[in-house]
């Protein structure tokens, strides 16, 4: 029989009982004292004993408060620049002054400070806090710490991913007391490496402040001090390791009550279990708690969380604590990642901590859930932090929303000062570092792999990682371990993380898969995955760019300025393009999805590839400026792909579709086998899927459907083949191929074009030649008509001959990559234009114009009349904004003259798209549409070209 207790004894209890929790915490958010210690004086002259004369608010960082210096050309950066033309390019000289400072290679901070600075506060240790255990938190300091309590030294912490927490000496008791703090953000000894996103200025900012949690903790003086919970799925129980602290001086017998609820009905206990102990200073615990039969496992789709509640009651008093865990077995089963038995594919992004408002993280959980809300709205079910652990609030957004991360503690070491392995104090550093992160952050069922950092150097880094993995395996199973992000291959790591299977490498340039073959969806990865007997993630796949937004500047409101986008701005628009920098965003925007596409559908067509880790859904602001987001560095749209579209092939389960050339004529018989990927919650059962091939406007050529089947977990299902003749396309144009598998659904575009083309009438009144001799110079000055098709190599350096074009975006960015090609970010036409009639073509490019785009050079027009527009634009890279075409028209004399970039000469016997352009273009030139209306000279059109070929018709 319960007893009821009258409502005002419970309103009593309830009010008690939020007294005594606020009476246990004390917020020290607000105003302190502040001092810059710029001669890094502080401590020999004890500032803590004095009063620091200016003020700042925390939490918060120097330059969210106005405070540091100004940006000059003596600024000492945290990061490395590998493109140094800034600093005495003639180009950049009106930026180098200090009226008009701006850098181009990453965000430039309002106001920025390296070095010590001091922070102080008075406060007042309630009455009722004697003989308390007192803690002092600060949740996220940037980065060294020093505190003082009054003139008492509490010693120093310099972790980068996790709490400062320094404990109250016994003596500091109820009263007024001074808590001076010195923050320090230099690399000195122990060196991350200065491109670490955890400290660089290419993303977050080498920032100076504290953020997040800042309190003063009170408990009873026998502590719940640590906790780790590791979750048995297979047994239904939980493995409870909890850390007890006694600091009464006593020896205390207590009893400790352990007991779990649902997230979702934390009063709704599980069977309570109780452990009687006896300790002196300090004693652990182990404990395996029963879940009971019915245990919710935690995943992707089912995110079931627990809280572990724990009460000890000693002579002291009691002191609880809570821990959210989820019941999950996160394992490698051969090339495979495993979930609660289930095979999982990882769908990821890279966060580098780009954050441009605040150039520090968030430790808001509602601003996390925003980001993986998008991520997930994009297909992702993971994210990587490169070189940086996240706050806590990141894992508790993961934790409810099911997303996977992929921690690293804090360092990128490659560099002259930093490596691994070499003896260097960062080698014992990041033994620490890992050992914070995971006792801070391991009990979270979304932290499921992690990396000492990424890409490391040093001549024994592999037998440094070696030890590194060996060591966290052995001490906490609860995830899965490699040692560098990229390399090294070790034996004893868990997954290996690797850029070997993706489409474009650092340093391939157009030797890469994309810009080397033809179209077509066939190539895949199991030659690399087939060696390599751990699961394989590739490692920072994409890197596309897109062209800058503009419209994005407005956004910067914070801390970090876009004076990268103000320089690419302004010289776009001194060289008269400034009203295209919209229409450069979106049709640079479509091939950068495009690539992606091409990319991602890869990885799922590779059978035993164990996920991708995308660079990146969202721009990356610094090394150089690296705009390879579909979406902007605020995680928001920029206007040429939707989440839906860009989940048709980024997905749970995803269609795909084998085809060996995605141009056809119209006597060729489209060939295609037809498999999916699938990574759901279960398998599929009795599953009917289906195609279709339709024209641009809906209207059908055929479809058809494939024999209902069982579709497991995995990809590389196939589910049958499509044979269809193209006869009955009659003229060229651009076809879609869809298939469409338990609702989700896939597209492809193909091109067909006639064999028999309709005769060009008037064919005789113009000429088509490869380079201008005299003969075809006299020609035009007395009125004939001229179709210029340039050799590949023709065309001057100078006048665009140096410019390296593909058919692929740009590659992360050719200031940091030293100029890699390609240099451009693909074509902008009119669709509509007459030269275009023949060929069909959206206003960007698209798959047809590879085999143009790998046999052409660009034209610079800079030196012309800016009413010289081209038919066909080539869209240059930001940092140099050239007027670049490809196909262009003028009057030269009498006569007209069609300019055109690609060869429309060599091998036509197999090049079906550059037949069908140049039909295109001939036919313009027969009709009454073809008049330019800008001239040039005789010598103007000839400065162009070498010369050196001899005229063809």
């Amino acid at each position: 029989m319960k007893l009821k207790l009258p409502a005002y004894i419970v309103l009593l209890n309830l009010l008690l009982s939020c007294s005594e929790q606020k009476s246990a915490h004390i917020d020290l958010s607000g105003q302190w004292l502040f001092a810059m210690d710029t001669l890094d004086v502080g401590i020999t002259e004890r500032w803590y004993e004095k009063k620091l004369a200016s003020t700042i608010k925390l939490p918060g960082s120097m330059a969210e408060n106005g405070l540091g210096y100004e940006i000059t050309l003596q600024t000492q950066w945290t990061g490395e620049i590998l493109d140094s033309s800034w600093f005495f390019d003639e180009k950049y000289a009106r930026y180098r002054t200090q009226e008009n400072l701006k850098i181009p290679f990453w965000l430039q901070p309002v106001k920025r400070y390296t070095g010590a600075a001091w922070y102080q506060k008075e406060i007042d240790i309630p009455a009722h806090w004697e003989g308390k255990y007192i803690e002092l938190v600060l949740e996220r300091p940037h980065w060294e710490t020093h505190v003082w309590i009054n003139d008492h030294y509490l010693g120093m912490q310099n972790s980068l991913g996790t709490p400062h927490i320094y404990a109250l000496p016994a003596g500091v008791g109820p009263g007024r007391h001074t808590i001076s703090i010195q923050v320090d953000n230099r690399i000195k000894e122990i060196d991350p490496g200065a491109s670490a996103h955890s400290i660089t200025d290419n993303t977050q900012s080498n920032w100076n402040g504290i953020v997040g949690d800042m309190a003063l903790r009170a408990t009873a003086p026998v502590i719940i001090d640590k906790v780790q919970l590791y979750p048995d799925v297979t047994g239904k129980k939980v493995g409870v390791i909890a850390q007890i602290k006694n600091i009464t001086g006593e020896t205390q017998k207590g009893q400790l009550v352990i007991a779990a609820s649902t997230k979702e009905n934390p009063d709704n206990l599980l069977p309570k279990q109780v452990k009687e102990i006896t300790f002196n200073q300090e004693r652990e615990i182990k404990v395996d708690y029963l879940m009971g039969d019915s245990v919710l496992l935690w995943d992707e789709f089912n995110p079931n969380l627990y809280t572990l509640h724990l009460s000890l009651t000693t002579q002291a008093g009691t002191v609880k604590r809570e821990e959210t865990f989820g019941m999950r077995e996160f394992k490698v089963e051969g090339k495979r990642f495993i979930i609660n038995g289930r095979p999982i594919f990882l769908r990821g992004t890279l966060e580098c901590a780009i954050f441009p408002k605040t150039g520090y993280p968030p430790t808001d959980k509602e601003a996390w859930k925003r980001i993986f809300t998008i991520c997930k709205s994009h297909g992702l079910n993971h994210m990587r932090f490169h070189s940086w652990c996240p706050p806590k609030a990141a894992f508790d957004a993961a934790d409810e929303m099911g997303f996977y991360l992929q921690v690293e503690a804090s360092s990128w070491a490659n560099s002259r000062t930093s490596t691994l392995g070499d003896g260097k104090p960062i080698d014992q550093w990041l033994y620490k570092e890992a050992n914070d992160i995971l006792e801070a952050y391991g009990n979270h069922p979304s932290f499921c792999m992690m990396a000492y950092g990424n890409e490391p150097g040093g001549k024994r880094q592999k037998e440094y990682l070696q030890e590194f993995v060996g060591h966290f395996k052995k001490q906490d199973n609860r995830r899965v371990y490699t040692g560098g992000a990229g390399w090294p291959y070790i034996d004893n790591m868990d997954y290996y993380n690797h850029a070997q299977a993706r489409i474009q490498g650092w340093g391939q340039g157009l030797k890469s898969v994309i810009n080397s073959q033809p179209p077509q969806t066939v190539f895949d990865y199991s030659h690399v995955v087939q060696n390599t007997p751990v699961p394989f993630v590739s490692h920072e796949i994409g890197q596309w760019c897109a062209y800058p937004n503009y419209k994005e500047i407005p956004k910067y409101t914070g801390v970090l300025q876009p004076k990268n986008f103000e320089i690419f701005k302004e010289t776009l628009e001194e060289n008269h393009m400034g009203h295209l920098a919209d229409s450069f965003l979106l049709a640079s925007g479509k091939l950068q999805a495009l690539c992606y596409k091409a990319d991602i559908e890869a990885a799922l067509r590779t059978r035993d590839l164990a996920g991708f880790q995308l660079l990146d859904l969202h721009d990356f602001p610094g090394q150089g400026t690296a705009l390879i987001g579909i979406l902007d560095a605020f995680w928001e749209e920029k206007g040429y792909i939707s989440p839906e579209e860009y989940r048709r092939f980024c997905n749970e389960t995803v269609p795909l579709v084998r085809l060996k050339k995605r141009v056809y004529l119209d006597r060729d018989t489209l060939h295609a086998t037809v498999e999916v990927a699938h990574f759901g919650a279960k398998e599929l059962k009795s599953i009917s899927s289906s195609w279709r091939l339709v024209k641009t406007d809906g209207r059908e050529i055929a479809r058809g459907n494939f024999p209902a089947t069982d579709i497991a977990l995995g990809n590389g299902i196939q589910l049958g083949e499509i044979v269809q003749s193209l006869s009955v396309v009659k003229e060229a144009q651009k076809l879609i191929l869809t298939v469409e598998v338990a609702g989700h659904t896939n597209a492809w575009d193909i091109w067909v074009y006639p064999v028999e083309k309709e005769k060009i009438e008037k064919q005789h009144t113009y000429r088509v030649v490869n380079v201008l001799d005299n003969e075809i110079l006299h020609y035009l000055q007395d009125g004939g008509t001229v179709l210029l098709a340039a050799s590949k190599g023709s065309v001057k350096p100078g006048k665009g001959g140096n410019v390296g074009i593909g058919f692929s975006s740009i590659f992360w960015n050719t200031a940091y990559t030293s100029k890699q090609k390609p240099h451009t970010l693909g074509i902008l036409c009119d669709p509509g234009h007459p030269a275009l009639g023949d060929f069909p073509t959206e206003y960007h490019s698209n798959w047809q114009w590879w085999d143009a785009m790998s046999h052409s050079q660009a034209i610079l027009l800079d030196e012309f009349d800016p009413a010289l527009k081209p038919i066909v634009r080539v869209i240059d890279d930001w940092f140099t904004n050239r007027r670049l075409a490809l196909v262009f028209e003028v009057k030269v004399g009498k006569g007209k003259l069609l300019v055109s970039g690609i060869d429309l000469h060599t091998g036509l016997d197999k090049r079906i798209e550059a037949r069908q352009l140049r039909y295109s273009l001939e036919k313009y030139m027969a009709s009454s549409d073809f008049d330019p209306g800008v001239t040039l000279s005789e010598a103007e059109i000839m400065g162009l070209f070498t010369g050196s070929l001899k005229a063809k018709g």
